[in-house]
């Protein structure tokens, strides 16, 4: 098995890498014997076994600077979803999510010394889904800020149109999966709906339980965001979609839930739902049974 210092690479960070195995990914993951000493010596850190399962597309471990302080280091292999997750953090200034401490963008590397969270659960582990609905309307209530102008945050179309592009390719090649005018309509409402929607906020755009942690400044701390800038509703989705059970029984109802627990629109939430399910489901078919149950009419 690989290992960075006597530490085996975290199984998420593995997985990423059987699942997007480019040479550029490889040739990172291959570095961080060598980076993860560099950064550590850079910001003076003494270093702890790395967070597992972890995440497909970073090294994160407990980290201790010269003050004594409890930090986290993220070394983060780049992708463009992610760019500007250090931006928002800024942002927020740890209202509602953990603080940057420094940061440092060596492509492909993006090093982030973050604060940390104890104990660190994951709210996935600490809640019930209905639960965790509360705690998630609550945070991202207070993450919506208007964007600051002239800022680096690109707008929430980026991210739905290239989604909604690989989503049409993959689908044609699976021409079962899904009626074809279903996957057109999903798929236009992806790419229609950023445009569309109210006065645009800050965006997670990833946030769901298991990027909530349990935390001693706050109850809850939100970490890992991939911000981008648009419609609110647009962020119910990434919670949604990680409560298969309760979406499969109850699509519609369930969306309806979220969007009054955050004061949204119920019919533009379902519409984002139904969009991602079709865009979800190449990558996840049990997704088109949602779409299928969301379709408008």
């Amino acid at each position: 098995m690989a290992t960075v210092g006597e530490y085996p690479l975290p199984t998420n960070l593995v997985a990423g890498l059987e699942l997007d195995p480019t040479p550029e990914r490889k040739a990172w993951v291959a570095a961080l014997p060598r980076l993860v000493p560099e950064y550590a010596a850079r910001w003076g850190l003494t270093l702890g076994e790395p967070f597992q399962p972890g995440g497909q597309c970073s090294w994160v471990a407990p980290a201790r600077d010269p003050a004594g302080d409890d930090l986290v280091l993220k070394l983060g292999w780049w992708h463009w979803e992610g760019e500007h997750e250090a931006t928002a953090l800024r942002l927020w200034d740890g209202d509602g999510a953990v603080r940057v401490v420094a940061e440092q963008h060596d492509r492909p590397t993006s090093a982030l010394l973050l604060e940390r969270c104890r104990p660190g659960t994951p709210l996935a582990e600490l809640a019930a889904e209905p639960e965790q609905d509360l705690v998630v309307a609550g945070l991202l209530r207070r993450l919506w800020r208007h964007p600051p102008a002239g800022g680096p945050l690109r707008p929430l179309s980026v991210m739905a149109d290239a989604w909604a592009d690989e989503a049409a390719r993959e689908h044609a090649a699976r021409p079962g999966l899904l009626d074809p005018g279903l996957v057109r309509s999903g798929l236009d409402l992806m790419r229609e709906l950023p445009s569309t929607g109210p006065d645009p906020r800050v965006l997670c755009t990833d946030l769901h339980a298991e990027n909530i942690l349990a935390a001693q400044r706050e109850q809850w701390l939100v970490i890992d965001p991939k911000p981008f800038v648009g419609d609110p509703a647009y962020d119910l989705t990434q919670h949604l979609l990680n409560c298969p059970a309760r979406i499969s029984a109850d699509p519609a109802g369930t969306a309806a839930r979220m969007a009054s627990l955050t004061g949204l629109d119920a019919d533009r939430a379902r519409l984002w739902l139904f969009a991602r399910a079709v865009q979800e489901a190449w990558l996840m078919p049990w997704t088109a049974d949602v779409a299928r149950g969301l379709a408008p009419a």
